[in-house]
């Protein structure tokens, strides 16, 4: 088991990892979109989920990873009514690799953020 840390995402606001590698797949904590030096980024959904894949692909990168090697996403939004926006940026980022996703609505997230993503990847 290995522990992914880097200083280009927001370090663990808790006792948690940003994200483990374990035979070959990487397993990410959630991202929301705060900036490597731990402020949130302030705007629209679209702003925050845009944070939030340039967190991933930090961590994807420590780990030996890419979007292109994600098997499986779960995203955490906050607004239902959201989904269209997140998903217009959401198909930047994967637009002709397509993993398998889960897509819920929150009660709330951490620090009131609007959008959340784990991510679980194979390590090239």
């Amino acid at each position: 088991m290995k522990i992914v840390q880097t200083n280009e995402a927001p370090a663990a606001i808790g006792p948690y990892s940003q994200g483990i590698v374990v035979n070959n797949l990487f397993y990410s904590s959630g991202q929301i979109p705060l900036t490597a030096s731990g402020d949130m980024v302030q705007g629209d959904v679209k702003d925050q989920t845009h944070q939030v894949f340039k967190n991933l692909q930090a961590v994807l990168k420590e780990a030996g990873a890419s979007l292109e090697t994600v098997v499986k996403a779960t995203v955490f939004i906050k607004n239902m009514d959201d989904f269209a926006s997140i998903n217009e940026v959401y198909g930047q980022y994967f637009s002709n690799h397509k993993p398998a996703r889960s897509c819920v609505e929150v009660a709330r997230l951490p620090k009131d953020a609007l959008v959340e993503i784990e991510v679980i990847a194979l390590v090239k």
